[in-house]
């Protein structure tokens, strides 16, 4: 089917008071396998490249972002492709016919910068056809920039929306990005004072350490966008070590790739379930 438009999926979901997962590409393997894991499923699903994956992939968005384009518009469900925590207006401006939508990340200026700078970045992608969220209050855990203790203030998020016109705000209430266990313990309450509080989506950083249940009651109270990378990671991760330990003289990389990728499949579709919740 066509590649979806991140900005409709999210507002069906929004609309509908449901979650929609959006999981991070750093391979080839990673986009087949979110993919494959909507597909069992049955939902539609948001393949993100972050700046981190792009400076991965040698600073060149277009080969792994054509892929990932190129896999949603095969799929048998809503894909939309979209740029994650872009914080280099450059590589902004180089995701125009690319994507659909992205997250510009301005969350480690002070505070009036980083209005001044999301404004400018939502102007220049309102212009240009693309979907834009950004970041208020520091979400933890990346490379120490943030600190993990903050939290977003609902009457700060209100205004910081209105002055930048962002179409999505990405909020801290207790998660922290690259989490290796899911103990992080939300705050519901906040989310749910956000939520009345900001008129846009709102959109759930560093989810992979999150418990189901506790995932689940967070889209309940409010989340609308929920953004997983490092379960993948972790996944296929363990995989591959269990299928090199099992033939330590494996020098063909198909056969471990190829458990790495049903491993983060499985794991895609079981977060698709938690984050949508009841059919």
């Amino acid at each position: 089917m066509p590649l979806a438009h991140t900005g409709e999926l999210i507002a069906d979901a929004h609309t509908g008071g449901r979650g929609i997962a959006a999981f991070n590409v750093i391979t080839l393997e990673h986009a087949e396998a979110i993919v494959a894991g909507a597909e069992a499923v049955g939902l539609p699903v948001v393949l993100q490249l972050s700046e981190n994956a792009v400076a991965f992939h040698g600073g060149r968005l277009l080969p792994i972002a054509s892929a990932a384009a190129a896999l949603a518009r095969e799929a048998a469900v809503p894909v939309a492709l979209h740029l994650d925590h872009v914080e280099d207006p450059a590589l902004l401006h180089a995701a125009h016919g690319v994507v659909s939508s992205a997250m510009f990340d301005a969350s480690k200026l002070p505070y009036a910068q980083n209005v001044a700078a999301t404004r400018d970045a939502a102007a220049w992608a309102h212009r240009h056809g693309l979907w834009l969220e950004a970041e208020l209050g520091e979400v933890g855990g990346k490379d120490g920039a943030h600190a993990p203790g903050v939290r977003t203030d609902p009457g700060e998020a209100a205004r910081y929306v209105e002055d930048t016109g962002v179409d999505a705000l990405a909020v801290a209430v207790g998660s922290s990005h690259a989490m290796t266990t899911r103990s992080a313990a939300l705050d519901h309450a906040l989310i749910g004072r956000l939520r009345e509080a900001v008129p846009v989506p709102l959109v759930l950083h560093g989810s992979s350490g999150v418990p189901d249940g506790t995932l689940s009651r967070a889209v309940a109270a409010g989340m609308t966008k929920v953004n997983i990378g490092t379960a993948l990671n972790i996944a296929f991760s363990a995989a591959v070590r269990t299928h090199l330990a099992a033939d330590p003289a494996a020098v063909d990389p198909r056969p471990y790739l190829r458990a790495g990728r049903t491993a983060m499949a499985d794991a895609v579709a079981h977060l698709l379930r938690v984050v949508a919740g009841p059919a």
